[in-house]
């Protein structure tokens, strides 16, 4: 009996110690969700431990061939594994954005020390655009409205993943000829997430802003200097610009093109030389940004909400017009650029995570396709090769593909893609 009364009592025992241990998980969970929802964008943005990224998930040519919600959880997965912490998504007409949400939540119930945020875009065009009429860039898109309530739902459905919502994407830059609208259409939308957060239904911790090029925010022509820029800049919670020093190697080649005088550098010294020009053209944009809004009386937040650099072409920055593209270069700009914003508590979106081949879908090499720091089925490009030796990846798949380096990790290969950009008079001759 004795036996029996101590069997009995031990066995209370250790039941007693699994619901203590129960009720600690769950209250570690809970104390993980509250402080989750407690964490907000002026936490997040600006702050290392949350390296920001761009992020689409498409693998085809197409984005009819929209990323499964397993797709989406693996891409998650590579991405928390190497230290991104916040995601850049632009739209919510189709269902990516809203299935990158519902990922992120079963990674978060599956594993409660799960983390990954998101900058919600919401895609803004102007009348007529992408119909083949001739778009009106005074008039908003009828679509718009709809868009924002989309946004607006998924932000109040996920409040503990969504903490920025963007509203639209270089919108207001007038070289996106196809769709652009003037600042007010902006305004007023901003203004009116402002409303619903002043109301609240919206979270009041919840940043709005618009992600656009740097002159957009009056760092260039002053053609963009209006009275209803000067109120965006007012509304939004901070400034979300684009810089492109990649592009600029065609449009406004200057700050890459070789000087004669440094033909006595080696040619691995030429390219680090321009790639550190291209740091500096890029911190200039930003600059200029920054130095306009404070002429407005302004002193807010400014984050990078796109950059980056392609690691192929086949046209403008290709081998016969800047040189500018190739794996090395990529990786030197990500590697410049990461170094520069963490040490200012500047988020830098990287443009962008993977590649995505619909960007350019009937020009396989065509750089659109290949700012991603991964190829569509998994590669590490060169950004990347030191994460892979560390073992950062190990497990991870993408597309059935454990993560591996491009090249096969043959560096001497990769520098044989690696051209000088040309001198002013070798670019002219083109």
């Amino acid at each position: 009996m004795g036996r029996q009364l101590k069997t009995g009592s031990l066995i209370l025992m250790v039941l007693l110690c699994f619901a203590c241990k129960d009720q600690t998980k769950t209250a570690d969970k809970d104390n993980t969700v509250n402080q989750e929802t407690k964490l907000t964008a002026a936490d997040i943005l600006g702050n290392p431990d949350y390296t920001a990224i761009s992020y689409g998930g498409y693998r085809k040519t197409t984005r009819e061939a929209q990323p499964t919600v397993a797709e989406l959880k693996e891409d998650m997965k590579i991405l928390a594994a190497m230290g991104i912490g916040i995601i850049r998504t632009y739209n919510v007409q189709l269902p990516h954005a809203s299935n990158v949400l519902k990922a992120i939540r079963e990674l978060k119930q599956e594993d409660p020390n799960f983390e990954m945020y998101v900058m919600l875009g919401a895609w803004i065009d102007c009348k007529n655009a992408w119909t083949g009429q001739e778009p009106d860039h005074n008039v908003e898109s009828e679509a718009n409205a709809a868009e924002i309530e989309r946004a607006v739902n998924l932000a109040n459905q996920y409040p503990d993943i969504v903490k920025v919502l963007a509203v639209g994407n270089e919108a207001m830059v007038k070289w996106a000829t196809s769709y652009y609208v003037q600042p007010n259409v902006i305004l007023k939308w901003v203004n009116h997430l402002q409303e619903l957060k002043a109301n609240g239904e919206l979270s009041k911790d919840l940043w709005i802003t618009s992600s656009d090029d740097f002159a957009s925010w009056g760092g260039g022509d002053a053609a963009y200097h209006t009275p209803d820029l000067e109120a965006l800049i007012k509304a939004v919670d901070y400034i979300s610009m684009h810089t492109y020093p990649y592009h600029n190697t065609h449009y406004n080649p200057e700050f890459w093109l070789q000087d004669e005088q440094h033909s006595e550098l080696s040619e691995n010294e030429q390219v680090d030389a321009a790639m550190q020009r291209a740091l500096e053209f890029a911190q200039k944009q930003y600059d200029s940004v920054s130095s306009y809004m404070k002429s407005l009386g302004v002193d807010k937040p400014i984050h990078i909400g796109e950059t980056g650099w392609a690691s192929v072409s086949n046209g403008f920055y290709g081998s016969k017009g800047s040189r500018a593209t190739d794996e090395y270069k990529q990786a030197m700009y990500h590697k410049l650029m990461r170094d520069w914003t963490t040490e200012a508590n500047i988020s830098c979106f990287y443009f962008e995570a993977f590649n995505e081949p619909w960007k350019d879908a009937q020009n396989q090499n065509g750089s659109e396709n290949h700012f991603g720091l991964f190829t569509v089925d998994g590669k590490a490009k060169y950004p990347l090769w030191d994460m892979v030796d560390q073992g950062v990846f190990k497990g991870l798949t993408r597309n059935g593909n454990p993560i591996v380096k491009t090249y096969d990790g043959n560096f001497e290969a990769l520098m044989k893609t690696v051209s000088v950009p040309p001198t002013k008079a070798e670019m002219e001759s083109h």
